[in-house]
């Protein structure tokens, strides 16, 4: 599906690479409803891109709960006259600490927003969507979907949750118009990353892309069909290497585990201040 044919809902399209995402198709034809919970940061989205239009609308939501989600299947079912014909999750959480430094509240949610909310939605919008002449889910996921990171664990477990989804609605939907893809980035520069991350990934010197950049991979293959991207060398090395001799990854992080958990502590000594 070529982008001047799509009407896209795009989570998380308030910042990072979900904002990003929402410049990109716009820029290539297609017309973009912008979802988010912060209604004046999706208002500054949707002023970059020219204004609330016949190809620019933004709605302000919480996903998490069953009334956000109403609404915005709500305005996506008469957006740009038919309907949405494209579902982009790209709304996310990330809470950098060790498991047992992390409370109840982040854990879940961690989950409601990463897992349940796109799984939710996508739910509640398939009708629009088979009702379309073609259609289209793309969920942003994380190389932390395939690849299990130390620090991250209840934030890998949420994004090896939505690859799995991913995987399965599209073997069920395999015989409908409905393509769904999965982009897995690696660290990206967005202000999710709270600074020990920051740090942490230079002193491993873990490279880290920019929003943009990741935006234009995910919408080149939104365009050209694929059903998945895991984006960045070395990491989708990794991934193979971990899916095939986890054994070798498993040494390989080990060894990076005192640095981890130091940036990790801070993490949380930040957390505290801020709270």
């Amino acid at each position: 599906m070529k982008a001047a044919e799509m009407r896209a809902l795009i989570t998380g399209a308030s910042g990072g690479i979900g904002r990003e995402l929402a410049q990109e198709l716009h820029g290539r034809g297609a017309s973009v409803l912008l979802v988010g919970r912060n209604a004046q940061a999706l208002e500054c989205a949707a002023q970059a891109l020219g204004g609330r239009s016949a190809r620019v609308d933004w709605c302000a939501a919480d996903l998490a709960t069953a009334e956000g989600r109403a609404r915005v299947v709500e305005a996506a079912s008469h957006w740009g006259g038919s309907g949405i014909n494209v579902l982009v999750h790209s709304a996310g959480l990330g809470d950098f600490g060790l498991l047992d430094e992390l409370d109840d509240a982040a854990i879940e949610r961690l989950f409601a927003i990463n897992a349940v909310a796109p799984i939710q939605l996508t739910r509640a919008l398939l009708p629009m969507l088979r009702s379309q002449p073609m259609g289209a889910i793309l969920n942003i996921g994380s190389v932390f979907g395939s690849l299990g990171y130390p620090g991250f664990t209840a934030y890998s477990a949420t994004k090896f949750a939505l690859r799995g989804f991913t995987e399965a609605l599209r073997r069920e939907l395999a015989d409908s118009k409905i393509g769904v893809h999965y982009f897995a980035p690696r660290a990206t520069k967005t202000g999710m990353n709270a600074s020990a991350v920051d740090r942490m990934n230079a002193e491993l010197k873990v490279a880290m892309d920019p929003p943009a950049q990741v935006a234009v991979a995910a919408c080149a293959m939104l365009e050209a069909g694929k059903t998945g991207v895991c984006f960045g060398w070395p990491e989708k090395l990794f991934v193979h290497i971990n899916a095939l001799l986890p054994g070798v990854v498993d040494g390989s992080l080990r060894r990076q585990l005192p640095v981890i958990r130091r940036h990790a502590a801070a993490a949380v000594a930040e957390r505290a201040t801020q709270s």
